[in-house]
């Protein structure tokens, strides 16, 4: 048994508690330093490292210094058991993030959100049988963790699915009113479970019900939401679980699981705040209001798109002095980053000035086209965000725009009755010259006309992304 190490207000510390304590408060500065990292693409690299070291020595130092209300540590049956789900999670996570695609990454985050709103949500559902219902503080935090992980759970597994494609929106004006009965009855139920007086054996009906709604109401909290809004609801889910975590700690007095909650939910709050306000709309409007998606179709009255031969883009391109290339989710489809790269440093030899503009939700995620583009090596420095960049597309020779299309629309400016109409854009219009590489002729992801790609300053490349910048490469070459 460890020694006692000192008394506070009659409470004996031990050596192992006092270790233990001190190591979750290690953990939790370790968690800032990792935040803080994340901050900049140079250094997110390490400030994963840091993370992922407060949580190894959180759950290491639990596993050998943890007790019991009567003194005993955690049974080595136990032990082993959990080194062995550990070991199987952390296996299968290695493989998956060696082998998921960078198109894929979206569907990863919203996937990794559900499986920790789930664990939450669980510890929740196995400690209310043990809840002392006189102390509504206990009750309330293991009710919140209940409701809020199994809303990140389903929310998020419905986010999968529609970034995947393989769930379809509901675009239904009821759905608000049905989330609203929803929400309003999940709040009613636990209110009746925290006030009713009764064991947690007699609730066990109205805990399995609450169980239902909220994961019922993730689902319909979701499937309205466009597809245009995918970036926001994703942040907003992670920020759920994190809140979640933060329950869960809460339950077991756990501090590392108490500060890496806060510290997650509130990153996810912040993040959410910041692309609303990118995108000139509120998270009210961004739940109940949402446009566009993935079903939208339509061709438009614009005009007339303009198509461009290769070689006339090679030697307007060869003969700039700035270009500024404007990437969206058409390039993470294609998975040209590695050729875009190429064809930077193909102009940059030949002295052209070439910078990317990133917009702060082009593409499925939060930072999607960042990962993308240090996935292909792309220097930081030229990774120029869109505040940065805008008051130089003036003096910008070439924008090529690359597979996107909401963030570049000019409708957002000179559109009041537009979806997107005061939405931040990078004003690709600006620039002298403006290449646009799609698939298509069809709308992008919110299902908006862009007028941009039918300005006289405007001409169009056809087809894969990844095919016409190789050609594109070659012809440059070839000059």
């Amino acid at each position: 048994m460890d020694s006692v190490l000192g008394t506070l207000n009659g409470i004996d510390f031990t050596i192992g508690e006092t270790l233990l304590e001190l190591s979750y408060l290690l953990a939790a500065l370790l968690f800032v330093i990792g935040l803080k990292l994340l901050s900049h693409p140079e250094s997110a690299r390490r400030g994963n490292f840091y993370a992922a070291s407060g949580m190894l020595l959180a759950m290491a130092t639990t596993l050998l210094l943890h007790k019991n209300d009567s003194g005993a540590g955690i049974p080595l049956a136990n032990v082993w058991i959990i080194m062995a789900a550990i070991g199987v999670g952390s296996a299968i996570g290695w493989v998956i993030a060696r082998k998921i695609k960078m198109t894929a990454m979206p569907q990863l985050v919203s996937f990794y959100n559900a499986t920790g709103g789930a664990a939450s949500a669980l510890v929740a559902l196995l400690e209310f049988p043990n809840a002392d219902m006189s102390n509504w503080g206990s009750v309330l935090v293991t009710l919140l963790g209940l409701i809020i992980g199994s809303i990140a759970f389903s929310g998020s597994m419905i986010a999968y699915g529609k970034l995947d494609g393989k769930v379809k929106d509901i675009r239904a004006s009821y759905m608000s009113f049905v989330n609203l009965i929803l929400l309003g009855g999940t709040l009613a139920l636990a209110l009746f479970i925290l006030l009713s007086g009764q064991t947690p054996a007699q609730l066990n009906w109205a805990i399995y019900l609450l169980l239902a709604i909220s994961l019922l109401y993730g689902v319909l909290f979701v499937m309205p939401i466009g597809g245009a809004d995918m970036p926001v609801v994703i942040s907003l889910l992670n920020s759920f679980t994190g809140i979640a975590a933060a329950m869960a700690g809460f339950i077991y007095n756990n501090q590392a699981m108490i500060l890496g909650g806060i510290l997650v939910g509130a990153a996810g709050s912040i993040l959410t705040l910041l692309m609303c306000k990118a995108m000139n709309r509120s998270l009210l409007n961004v739940i109940i209001g949402a446009f566009g998606g993935s079903s939208s179709s339509g061709t438009g009255e614009e005009g007339t798109m303009k198509e461009m031969t290769m070689s006339d883009a090679s030697v307007l391109l060869a003969y700039s002095q700035n270009v500024v290339i404007i990437p969206g989710y058409g390039l993470a489809v294609a998975q040209a980053q590695h050729v875009c790269h190429e064809l930077d440093e193909l102009l940059s030899s030949k002295g052209v000035n070439v910078r990317y503009a990133i917009h702060p939700v082009a593409g499925r995620m939060p930072g999607h086209m960042n990962v993308l583009l240090a996935e292909a090596d792309v220097p930081y420095d030229k990774l120029i965000e869109m505040a940065d960049i805008n008051p130089d597309m003036p003096n910008t020779d070439v924008s090529v725009v690359i597979g996107a299309n909401d963030v570049v629309n000019p409708a957002a400016l000179n559109d009041p009755s537009s979806p997107i109409a005061g939405m931040p854009i990078i004003k690709a219009h600006e620039s002298k010259n403006i290449i646009v590489m799609k698939r298509g002729r069809g709308k992008g992801y919110a299902g908006i006309e862009n007028s941009l790609f039918f300005d006289d300053k405007t001409r169009l490349l056809f087809g894969n992304a990844k095919d016409t910048l190789q050609t594109l490469v070659n012809e440059i070459k070839s000059l």
